[in-house]
């Protein structure tokens, strides 16, 4: 655990969009973690259902969490985070989306990593769980090390998982294109970071018929735009990255 001397405040970015039915379990995981000194951002992306009344009680109760709004839909999650990073004042800054859940000890373990090894950016394994919140024992697992190069070949920073510095984003953001947060932790890394697998369970993904990750298609021309048009990747070595995202991502879906 953190020395109890010094514990770094944490934002925790949720960008919503009509999440209803989810959310109230999203931010009780945040609530309930081991870890105390954070904050949350919940960034409503202008929806039409009951999100933002239901995230107003939370804050009205808690001043540690604080809500945004969009003045119009973006269709991404891309805008509503980098709203979040902007408004941010933790030391650490960690994503969530507002279908996912945390285990209990998330932020405890991660940070104390964080500040133990005096590193940037970190992640896990996480755990697929169904639209009901059944788990089955899915575990994704993923590189214990990524570094720039590696990770062209796939995405293994899970962003529900992830925690960053705040030094480490400095003036990266995140782009409206798919695959988003895969061009984030390329542009992330290309500075010379790696980011670091606590090698644990600590997230449970939400999979759902209308999750993004569904449409496999999408993801490939997402994934060779991003490769291709975002780090300007050649197109031989692009193939051969392609052949490798494709494998992987195949094992991933299995689970």
């Amino acid at each position: 655990m953190v020395n109890d001397t010094y514990c770094p405040l944490v934002s925790v970015i949720i960008p919503a969009f009509n999440a209803e039915i989810s959310i109230k379990e999203t931010i009780e995981s945040v609530l309930n973690q081991s870890y105390r000194n954070w904050e949350v951002l919940v960034i409503d992306d202008s929806s039409t259902d009951n999100t933002v009344n239901i995230v107003k009680k939370y804050a009205e109760k808690n001043e540690n969490i604080r809500i945004f709004q969009t003045d119009h839909p973006s269709g991404s999650p891309a805008l509503p985070r980098n709203i979040g990073i902007e408004n941010a004042r933790g030391k650490y800054i960690a994503f969530l989306d507002a279908d996912d859940i945390w285990l209990q000890d998330k932020l405890s373990i991660q940070v104390a990593f964080l500040e133990k090894k005096e590193v940037d950016l970190v992640y896990s394994y996480y755990e697929k769980i169904d639209n009901n919140g059944n788990r089955d024992n899915r575990i994704v697992k993923t590189k214990k090390i990524s570094t720039y190069s590696s990770l062209l070949h796939s995405n293994s920073i899970p962003c529900l998982t992830s925690i960053i510095s705040r030094k480490a984003i400095g003036e990266t953001r995140f782009k409206n294109i798919p695959q988003e947060d895969f061009c984030f932790w390329l542009d992330i890394l290309k500075k010379g970071y790696q980011a670091f697998n606590v090698c644990k369970v600590t997230a449970l993904y939400r999979e759902t018929s209308l999750s993004r990750s569904s449409n496999k298609m999408d993801m490939f021309r997402g994934y060779w735009n991003v490769i291709r048009n975002e780090q300007n990747v050649n197109l031989f070595t692009g193939v051969g990255y392609m052949v490798s995202y494709t494998i992987l991502g195949v094992i991933k879906y299995l689970k």
